[in-house]
């Protein structure tokens, strides 16, 4: 065969590829196709995030189902107009840093405080008594506050949304500052969250 019809092989079995459907993801525990748009279930003990599929979603919506290993990623996200971190609380936490998120963990039985930066999410070891977590539900949702580039706001989100964030900063760093690229990301990603609010 000569060249120029291997040259032309190459192009159909290109084509071809960016015809067929992306592959589907799988659900974590049944291996069932899900779509781009599923819930998540959090392991509370290794604090990983698992791709549910309907079926294993309505399952674990059950609170003992998942018998405390398991818990489902509520979806309730909520603009909080009354600061819950004051500016006083946020100095003692002394963060290199102007964007973390809290929880109660139910294994360690105490609020955790982290950051997120190029290298993933980082545990503050100082922490302080935010109130508003005794209302959250354990290890799945968490107290966001962003006060970057002089921001003051807060939310209550699903945990993933906090994954998320994570995975866009160790995305888009660059250097040593971050670099334009994810300085311009996340504005987007809190104007998202204010888009995809659900008030409960």
């Amino acid at each position: 065969m000569t060249a120029v019809g291997t040259s032309r092989l190459g192009r159909l079995a290109q084509r071809e590829r960016e015809r067929e459907p992306p592959p589907l993801e799988r659900c974590d525990l049944c291996s069932a196709p899900i779509p781009a748009a599923h819930r998540h279930l959090m392991d509370v003990e290794s604090r990983e995030l698992m791709c549910a599929c309907q079926a294993c979603k309505t399952l674990f919506d059950r609170g003992a189902a998942g018998g405390g290993h398991f818990r489902l990623v509520p979806t309730r996200r909520v603009r909080l107009d009354d600061a819950q971190l004051t500016d006083a609380m946020w100095e003692e936490l002394r963060l290199p840093v102007d964007i973390a998120f809290f929880l109660r963990s139910s294994a360690e039985e105490r609020a955790m405080a982290f950051y997120p930066g190029p290298m993933g999410a980082t545990e503050c070891l100082l922490t302080v008594e935010v109130g508003i977590l005794e209302t959250l539900e354990p290890d799945v949702e968490a107290l966001l506050v962003n006060r970057a580039q002089g921001a003051r706001q807060q939310w209550i989100v699903p945990i993933d949304d906090c994954f998320r964030l994570v995975g866009l900063i160790r995305t888009h760093w660059r250097g040593l500052t971050g670099g334009k690229e994810v300085w311009q990301a996340l504005p987007r990603f809190f104007e998202d969250l204010d888009g995809e609010e659900r008030r409960t």
